[in-house]
C-alpha cells in the first residue's frame, strides 16, 4: 500500500480527526451513498442543523453539538449545492482527504552518508540520547534536574497513532485516555486489519504519530532515547488515516474530547486538506469549493477555540512549504485529493493555512543542528510564535556534517511500518536498506525499540509542545475536576514566550540556500528584531529556562 507523506517531518504525516458515532446509525448503501461533512451556520441550533441537513436530502451519521459539525450519508448528486444554499449551513465538504502534516516530511533525503548519525546530544542518559541534538538544542537535559514531567499532565497526540508496544512509550501511555477518531477507509488505506475497521489504540500504521509522541515524552528508562519531558502522561488522539490524509470530522472530534476530557497540551503537525489554503471566496474557485472551505475553516476555528477554552494549550507546525505565511506564493498544488491541482492566487486577509493560522495555535518554525532556519520551514512574522530543531539533512554546508542523516531528528517509529518499508526483516533485524537510517535498542528484559531519523516542522513542534508539558508539570494547579494538574494556555503561552532563547534575524537578513543546493524560491527574508522575529518568533524554545532555571 501506497503511504501520502505529510507536513510536521519533511517525509510524515499528521492530521485531525473527529467522529462521534450515533448509536444505531445505519450504514449507506456503498454503491449510492456519498459521505459528507457538514458545518452548521452560526447560531443555528442543532435541531435546526439537523432538519436542514434532511431538507437538502441527507441523513445524519454522527454529529459534534458543541460545534456544530456533522457526519452526512447522501444519495442526492446535488446535496453539496442544497446544503449550501441553506440559510442553516455554511456547506457540505465531501468526505476525502482534507487534512496532513505540511507539505510532507522528508524521513532522509537521499544518499545518507552515515549510519545513526553523529553523537552531539546530551550523554549519560538513554543509551541513544547522544544523537538527539534537539534535546541540547532546548535545553531538555539540564531542564529534567529540576523538572521531568509530571504523571498527571497529559499530551494528546492528533496524529497517525501511537505505537505504545515501543519500550519508550509504553510508559508514559494513556491506555484510558487515548481514543481512536479514524476508522480505517478501505479506498484509500487499503483492506481493514481488524473487523470494524476501527485499529486498536496503542497501534500507528503511519509511523508519524509514534516519531511526535517518542520527542515529547519518550521515557527516561534506559532504553532508546527519551523525550523532552520524559515523566508526562502520553495520549493517542488517531486522527489521521493510514494512508496519511486527514479528515475534518475526525479532526474536530478529536479536538472538542481532548478539551472535555481535560488534555493539557496537544500537538498538530498537520494542514486542512485538499487546499493548501482554505479562503473564504477566492475567485479562482468554484461556488460549490467555496462554500466547503468556508465550512473547513469555521469548523476548524471553532474546535480550536472550544479546545483552549477548556484548557488546552495548542501547538501547530508550521509548515514545509518555504514561504512566508503573511506574504503567501500562488498555491499551485490545491485540490490535492479529488480532482486536479490549479492555480490559485492567494488573498492572506481571506484565507487561512489550518490549524497554524487558527486561533490560540503556537505556531513553530524548524532549525537544523546548526540553529539556521531549515530550507524547507514555513516563516514570518504573522503565525510564528517559536522555533525550535526540526531537523534539516543539508544543513552544515562546508563541513562533513552535510546531507548526512545525524542532522535530523531521530524518535520512536514502529517496526510494522519499517517492515513494510523494508528497512527491517521479518525477523527484526535491520535490513541493509535500513543501515543508514533506522537504530535498534533492547531492553535487559528483550523488548525492543525502533528508531528512525525524520525532518520538518513536524519535528519543531512536538520539541516545543514538550516544553509546554514541563511548564504546566512546573507550575500547575491540581485539577480537582478530572484529577492531575492543569494552567491556563495563556500562561502557559506567556512562560514559553518569556523564556525563549531569543534569537536575532541572520546576517544578511536574505538568507539564501543555493550553497544547499536549493533555488532563488527558497530565499527567505527575516524581518523583526531580536525580541521577535519571522525567523525565530520569540525564540527558541528553552525548558531549562522554563522550568525555573538560570
Amino acid at each position: 500500500m501506497r503511504r501520502r507523506l505529510t507536513v510536521g517531518a519533511v517525509i510524515t504525516l499528521t492530521g485531525l480527526a473527529f467522529l462521534t458515532a450515533v448509536p444505531g446509525s445505519a450504514v449507506a448503501e456503498p454503491t449510492a451513498a456519498v459521505d459528507y461533512t457538514v458545518v452548521a451556520a452560526d447560531g443555528v441550533s442543532a435541531t435546526a442543523a439537523v432538519a436542514a441537513i434532511k431538507a437538502a436530502g441527507g441523513t445524519v451519521v454522527s454529529g459534534n453539538d458543541a460545534v456544530g459539525v456533522y457526519r452526512v450519508t447522501s444519495t442526492d448528486a446535488k446535496f453539496d449545492s442544497k446544503a449550501t444554499a441553506s440559510p442553516a449551513l455554511i456547506g457540505a465538504s465531501e468526505r476525502k482527504a482534507i487534512g496532513h502534516a505540511p507539505n510532507g516530511i522528508e524521513k532522509v533525503e537521499s544518499n545518507l552518508k552515515s549510519r545513526g548519525g553523529k553523537g552531539h546530544g546530551p550523554a549519560k542518559a538513554d543509551p541513544l540520547d547522544d544523537k538527539l541534538w534537539g534535546l541540547t538544542m532546548v535545553k531538555a537535559d539540564k531542564a529534567r534536574k529540576i523538572e521531568k514531567g509530571d504523571k498527571g499532565v497529559t499530551v494528546g497526540v492528533l496524529d497517525t497513532g501511537l505505537d505504545a508496544s515501543n519500550p519508550d512509550l509504553a510508559a508514559n501511555f494513556s491506555t484510558k485516555l487515548s481514543r481512536n477518531f479514524a476508522p480505517d477507509i478501505a479506498a484509500i488505506d487499503g483492506e481493514c486489519e481488524v473487523a470494524g475497521c476501527l485499529d486498536p489504540i496503542g497501534t500507528d500504521d503511519g509511523g508519524h504519530g509514534t516519531h511526535v509522541a517518542g520527542t515529547i515524552g519518550a521515557a527516561l528508562n534506559g532504553s532508546g532515547v527519551s523525550g523532552v519531558a520524559p515523566n508526562v502522561s502520553l495520549v493517542e488522539l488517531k486522527g489521521g488515516q493510514d494512508s496519511g490524509y486527514f479528515f475534518l470530522d475526525p479532526v474536530v472530534n478529536a479536538l472538542t474530547y481532548a478539551g472535555d476530557k481535560g488534555i493539557d497540551v496537544v500537538n498538530m503537525s498537520f494542514y486542512v486538506d485538499p487546499w493548501l489554503y482554505n479562503c473564504t471566496a477566492n475567485p479562482a474557485d468554484s461556488a460549490e469549493d467555496q462554500a466547503e472551505q468556508r465550512a473547513i475553516i469555521t469548523g476548524m476555528k471553532r474546535a480550536l477555540n472550544y479546545a483552549h477554552a477548556k484548557g488546552v494549550t495548542l501547538f501547530g507546525a508550521l509548515g514545509n512549504n518555504h514561504e512566508d505565511l503573511g506574504k503567501p506564493r500562488t498555491d499551485i498544488s490545491s485540490p490535492d485529493y479529488g480532482s486536479d491541482p490549479y492555480d490559485r492566487p492567494v488573498d492572506n486577509a481571506s484565507c487561512w493555512d489550518l490549524p497554524v493560522e487558527g486561533p490560540h495555535v503556537i505556531g513553530v518554525s524548524s532549525l537544523g543542528p546548526s540553529g539556521k532556519k531549515s530550507d524547507f520551514s514555513n516563516y514570518g512574522t504573522e503565525q510564528i510564535s517559536v522555533s525550535a530543531p526540526g531537523g534539516w539533512y543539508r544543513d552544515g554546508f562546508g563541513t562533513d556534517t552535510f546531507q548526512t542523516v545525524g542532522n535530523e531528528i531521530l524518535s520512536s517509529y514502529p517496526l510494522k511500518v519499517l517492515q513494510e518499508e523494508g528497512l527491517v526483516d521479518a525477523a527484526g533485524e535491520i535490513t541493509t536498506a535500513g543501515q543508514a537510517s533506522v537504530l535498534k535498542d533492547c531492553t535487559k528484559a528483550g523488548k525492543c525499540g525502533y528508531y528512525t531519523y525524520l525532518q520538518g516542522t513536524s519535528m519543531a513542534s512536538p520539541h516545543a509542545a514538550g516544553v509546554g508539558a514541563l511548564i504546566v508539570s512546573r507550575y500547575g494547579v491540581p485539577d480537582f475536576k478530572r484529577g492531575g494538574k492543569t494552567l491556563l494556555p495563556s500562561l502557559v503561552e506567556q512562560i514559553l514566550y518569556r523564556t525563549a532563547d531569543e534569537k536575532a534575524c541572520p546576517t544578511p537578513r536574505l538568507q539564501s540556500y543555493t550553497n544547499e543546493g536549493r533555488s532563488a524560491e527558497f530565499d527567505a527574508l527575516c524581518e523583526g528584531g531580536k525580541n521577535f522575529n519571522g525567523f525565530y518568533g520569540y525564540g527558541v524554545v528553552d525548558a531549562y529556562a522554563a522550568v525555573g532555571g538560570r
